[in-house]
């Protein structure tokens, strides 16, 4: 028998392969944007990064044409690309910039994209609009008309999701009014990582997520201006972040500083929210945690955090509030650290408080009118202050294994069932 030789018989092979595969790799542009999955430049549909052409038409051209090939990724390149308009970005599409990690700016470098529409209408359509599977990467929003001033102009949300996997991923917002809402429309398993911003209202807001969120590296800061002029308006009016009805979420490394409320827990239509929270914290804002809501069975739990200042539970709460190895200093305003109220148990566990009463008005550390709490293996730091006071209608605590500085200093004015002891000083 005869054989072929090797290299006739691969040129054979190539032959036939290429003839049968070059009809689709050589086709026209049109026919490559429509049959499967690919990579676009936003440039290839006529955008201009020159700062001052409107792009809106152009960008969603390149977004639903990718959208309508199955899905894709649509590059930004370094620019500043002006959007009088709305983005919504298709199921299954990417859009994404230059950064390959969260960046502090200038709003200059990268790929920047120049928000203008809906100056004064908060509750307007949002910027962009994600939808399920779809995702922003490596991009920088800015808001070249927003001013410093108290109030400063006020704008819809910067980012709404509707829909599954909706993503956001090392993004810079340098000064959004409002960030990212991931709870107006269902945001099941929604991933936000690596999501730098100076929200000056409302950073993230999160409600009917029916599956498992996730949210980590998330720093809100003043990445635009460091100014007083801002920092009075977030101190009175902002929020950092926002949890309703979330049925488990899991938030780590995130931090957000000078917000009239730090972390907020509550209820709307869906009902509370249970949230696991872990190396996180609140810095310099009146209230680090409010708790108006959380989910009877499950709660909330913070570990590894730290806090300045004062955890605030209300009336309205019926869950488990937990606090894990965490940390507690004051700001010059601080009374209590703690202010607990409603049906549900608080935890402080391994817990340190650096001080309290800074006006020394004789505020304790902890105020408990909660339905129970449990104080163990903590240290209340500040000599000579009123430490924890068990108000009237507190059910039953738990406080042993502490270190009182100075002595037990401990107010009970309950009538439930309390357990002091094995504390030292």
């Amino acid at each position: 028998m005869q054989h072929v030789p090797t290299v006739k018989r691969f040129a054979k092979a190539l032959s036939v392969l290429m003839t049968c595969i070059l009809p689709a790799c050589v086709s026209t542009q049109h026919e490559q944007i429509t049959v499967g999955k690919r990579e676009y430049n936003v440039l290839d549909f006529g955008v201009v990064g020159d700062g001052a052409t409107d792009n809106t038409a152009a960008f969603q051209e390149a977004l639903d044409a990718v959208g309508a090939a199955g899905g894709g990724v649509v590059k930004v390149p370094t620019g500043q690309f002006l959007i009088r308009g709305h983005l919504n970005v298709p199921r299954d599409v990417a859009l994404q910039g230059v950064w390959q990690g969260p960046n502090r700016g200038p709003a200059e470098k990268g790929s920047t994209l120049l928000a203008i529409e809906g100056q004064g209408n908060p509750e307007g359509p949002p910027f962009i609009s994600l939808t399920t599977n779809s995702m922003l990467r490596g991009l920088t929003i800015h808001y070249p008309e927003q001013i410093e001033a108290n109030p400063p102009h006020a704008y819809p949300w910067t980012v709404r999701g509707e829909g599954d996997n909706c993503t956001i991923v090392d993004v810079l917002m340098t000064n959004p009014y409002q960030a990212v809402d991931f709870g107006t429309k269902a945001c099941g398993r929604h991933y936000i990582n690596g999501l730098y911003a100076q929200a000056l209202y409302r950073g993230i807001f999160v409600d009917q997520c029916f599956d498992i969120g996730r949210i980590q590296n998330v720093h809100l800061w003043p990445f635009w201006k460091d100014s007083p002029t801002l920092h009075a308006f977030v101190r009175e009016k902002g929020i950092g972040f926002i949890f309703g009805r979330t049925d488990w979420e899991y938030v780590n490394n995130s931090f957000c500083i000078f917000y009239n409320v730090g972390f907020l827990f509550t209820e709307f239509e869906s009902g509370p929210g249970n949230v696991l929270l872990t190396q996180s914290g609140s810095d310099i804002g009146p209230c680090a945690v409010r708790v108006e809501r959380v989910q009877d069975h499950s709660g909330i739990s913070f570990s590894n955090c730290q806090m300045m200042a004062t955890v605030e539970v209300l009336p309205s709460n019926k869950g488990p509030v937990k606090f894990t190895a965490c940390g507690f200093w004051p700001i010059k305003e601080t009374a209590e650290q703690a202010r607990l109220a409603g049906g549900g148990h608080v935890f402080f566990e391994g817990c340190h408080f650096s001080d309290w009463d800074i006006a020394n008005q004789g505020a304790p550390c902890i105020q408990a009118d909660c339905d129970g709490l449990t104080v163990t293996g903590c240290d209340l730091m500040a000599t000579g202050k009123n430490q924890i006071t068990l108000g009237p209608n507190l059910n039953a605590a738990v406080i042993t294994a502490n270190r009182l500085r100075g002595g037990v200093q401990i107010d009970d004015q309950s009538q439930g069932d309390v357990q002091i002891g094995l504390n030292t000083k």
